[in-house]
């Protein structure tokens, strides 16, 4: 019997809830039925259509593999009570839906890394002492954190940016708070691994002493691929071992996917223009 390969995941980066150019994109891109779709986090917030969004990755079923982003945090938190929306979020649409505890139970049941065929997916970055295993150790124990019955406290004592600095006898929510202070919000950091959140802009900003988190070298997931997104300012970045998503659709640059080819020579971009997807200007 002749066995069949699946075909290579698409990645799509953050959607932040542009619905009309995630639809342009995915028929762009005509991906096989039978190709896994990775979501690098973010799928909703300050984009127009965040609820109609949400629901069209839900209805994938299984197909679908997204991991959370600081924004899919920031909706279970305002959810929760732990904190109040922002200007510019789209959010409420989703918080008055009359399944709202149905779509809050299925955002928080998503994990915060994935790994297969040695690509990693997460929303923002790796710290550069983390190895994959190590990585998906930290996330499957905080994922299961917020599948808990007390997830709310647990979320609650995510927020904050101490400690900044992964260390092995790290306990308890301190240990959590790093995990998801780096798999959601990491840009910069120096070479021991201690983050740095005083700039979210490009690599001409970084702050003295560092540098971004896939730069440090000696990272120990130079050699397994980290796809990722987050980084709107940076743009679209394809290295062999690196592929940041995050292209800006939301400040109406570009939306882009690539398909998650074995061999980086094999990897195909595909992007769509976005303007106009921006609802709310802050």
């Amino acid at each position: 019997m002749t066995a069949f390969l699946k075909p290579p995941a698409l990645a799509f980066g953050d959607l932040q809830g542009c619905r009309a150019q995630f639809q342009q994109l995915l028929a762009k891109a005509a991906p096989p039925a039978d190709a896994p779709l990775w979501f690098a986090g973010d799928l909703i917030n300050r984009g127009g259509e965040s609820l109609a969004t949400l629901r069209d990755i839900i209805e994938m079923g299984d197909r679908a593999v997204p991991v959370l982003g600081n924004h899919d945090l920031h909706l279970l938190a305002v959810y929760a009570g732990i904190r109040k929306s922002k200007k510019g979020d789209t959010i409420d649409e989703i918080l008055a839906a009359p399944d709202v505890d149905d779509l809050i139970e299925w955002v928080r049941h998503r994990p915060l890394a994935h790994f297969e065929n040695d690509m990693l997916l997460v929303h923002a970055g790796v710290v550069p002492q983390w190895d994959a295993a190590l990585t998906m150790e930290l996330a499957d124990e905080l994922h299961r954190a917020l599948i808990a019955r007390d997830w709310k406290e647990t979320l609650a004592g995510l927020y904050g940016n101490k400690p900044d600095r992964w260390t092995k006898d790290l306990k308890g929510i301190d240990r959590m708070r790093v995990t998801c202070t780096a798999l959601t919000r990491m840009r910069f950091c120096n070479a021991d691994g201690t983050m740095d959140f005083t700039t979210s802009g490009g690599l001409d900003t970084a702050p003295k002493g560092c540098m971004p988190w896939f730069d440090v070298p000696g990272r120990k997931t130079e050699d397994i691929t980290v796809v990722c997104g987050h980084w709107a300012a940076l743009g679209l970045m394809i290295r062999d071992n690196l592929i940041g998503l995050d292209s800006g659709c939301v400040w109406g640059e570009q939306l882009s996917a690539v398909y998650l080819a074995e061999d980086p020579a094999d990897r195909k971009v595909v992007q769509v223009e976005c303007n106009g997807c921006r609802s709310i200007v802050d």
